[in-house]
């Protein structure tokens, strides 16, 4: 049985870098370019259209272009729709009947990087096969060879009322019956993707909304600001009175709210409250959630509490996307906020998110922090141990003894999960329990007796 290829561009979600530092270069973009529209234009053998969406990174013009104009060399047509969220551009590649999208996006990394993904048809991120097509073209300089008749080049052309087309798409997955009137709503857009569709869908439904980071300008993306800085909005909502505070990161993928008091609610906490909704409406499929192994073991403990099982997959809204189309399950995410409701989108959208929460808030008419009540989140410690090889985990025999104690000690309301890092030399030990004290202290105990087990002194 062959092995599968090594990638050597695309990681679990796309390609990412420093702008300008390969692979983010304009002749890999161009390339890429060429090697997606080449991939989907030889699968039925007739001119398609591809989507190009970026976020605000002074790097998206020059890598805009770069894909523009590599996909046009091969025959293929381009639709440029500007600064959009990621999913709005899954969105719009399956509602404009799109072959193909790709987000120009480093998602939450700041402006000095980029990176690249691509969307299916369906609006799903393409498959592995697909990827790994792509990059065997351009690797093996086989794209380089191909080429069109000059009367076969492809158009591209820019649309303007793509942001519109989403904001509709919003609108329409809140409750007909319900709006925000009342609401005053705090929204930082970490100066990224949402800076426009994030305000203008709340105002629609009727919130009285007060804007942060909305003033992008190509450098200050997530620059202490957004989903990975909420206690900017946090501030703003306390200063303000502010019902409710919404922070996107940079692509508006992910999202972490903020109660009335200024108290910042994270993935966990939002896929409880919208796990407890959807399972009273009868509307949560397989009475299940989907979430990584990083979930915070009180989540697991509330959701059993109300009859609903934690499905646990690896690190990446990509393997928590691919559980959740295998077992049939209709929500879930990571503890990072990008959250993921299959019945309305192909990918993580954090307003979305945002108004199934609100949407919530409307319906029983009361405040966020009253809404949070049952879920206790248990103290979680991370300790990083640098490693000069990975050896495998389960070879490690006084490692697997001391975690089979540690486990034993924490009766069912402990959780243990040592794992190495997919782009660095080193090993997170994470440790979860009810006591703090205990849970620094065993975490510690763990990261000793794995250096000593790697070093071979145990």
């Amino acid at each position: 049985m062959s092995s599968a290829p090594v990638r050597k561009l695309f990681g679990t979600d796309g390609i990412r870098g420093t702008a300008n530092v390969h692979p983010m270069t304009p002749e890999v973009a161009m390339a890429l370019g060429r090697a997606i529209a080449t991939v989907f234009r030889a699968a039925e053998g007739e001119r398609k259209q591809i989507l190009i969406g970026k976020d605000t990174r002074l790097s998206g013009y020059m890598f805009e272009d770069a894909l523009a104009a590599g996909i046009c060399a091969m025959g293929v047509n381009v639709i440029q729709v500007g600064p959009v969220p990621t999913p709005a551009l899954a969105f719009l590649t399956r509602d404009m009947r799109c072959k193909a999208g790709v987000m120009i996006t480093a998602s939450h990394n700041p402006y000095q990087d980029n990176g690249i993904k691509f969307f299916a048809a369906d609006g799903f991120k393409l498959p592995d096969a697909e990827e790994a097509r792509i990059e065997q073209l351009i690797e093996s300089g086989e794209i380089a060879r191909m080429t069109v008749a000059p009367d076969e080049i492809g158009q591209a052309h820019r649309i303007e009322d793509a942001r519109g087309r989403y904001v509709v798409y919003l609108k329409n997955t809140f409750p007909r019956d319900l709006n925000l009137e009342g609401l005053r709503v705090v929204i930082d857009c970490a100066n990224g993707a949402g800076y426009r569709v994030g305000p203008t869908v709340l105002r629609e439904l009727g919130a009285e909304v007060f804007e942060i980071g909305c003033e992008p300008n190509g450098r200050n993306i997530n620059d202490e600001c957004g989903s990975l800085h909420p206690d900017r909005t946090a501030a703003k909502v306390r200063e303000l009175r502010a019902d409710v505070g919404i922070a996107l990161d940079g692509d508006a993928d992910r999202v972490v709210l903020v109660d009335e008091h200024g108290e910042v609610l994270d993935g966990d906490e939002l896929m409880w409250l919208c796990a407890r909704d959807m399972k009273a409406r009868g509307e949560l499929a397989n009475d299940a959630v989907v979430a990584t192994v990083m979930s915070n073991l009180g989540l697991e403990l509330a959701l059993s509490r109300i009859g609903v099982k934690l499905v646990r997959t690896a690190v990446g809204d990509r393997y928590v996307v691919e559980e959740m189309r295998r077992g049939g399950y209709n929500l879930g995410g990571e503890q990072s906020g990008h959250i993921l409701f299959l019945d309305d989108s192909t990918t993580g959208d954090g307003l979305m998110s945002a108004l199934r929460v609100l949407a919530l808030m409307a319906r029983e008419q009361r405040p966020l922090s009253q809404l949070d009540e049952g879920f206790e989140r248990l103290p979680q410690v991370m300790v990083n141990v640098g490693v000069a090889e990975k050896r495998p985990l389960e070879e490690l025999t006084i490692l697997q003894e001391a975690i089979a104690e540690a486990e034993s000690e924490f009766a069912g309301e402990g959780r243990i999960l040592i794992r190495y890092s997919g782009t660095e030399l080193k090993a997170r030990v994470m440790v979860e329990g009810r006591h703090e004290a205990r849970v620094h202290e065993l975490a510690n105990q763990l990261a000793g007796t794995l250096k000593r087990a790697l070093a071979g002194t145990a």
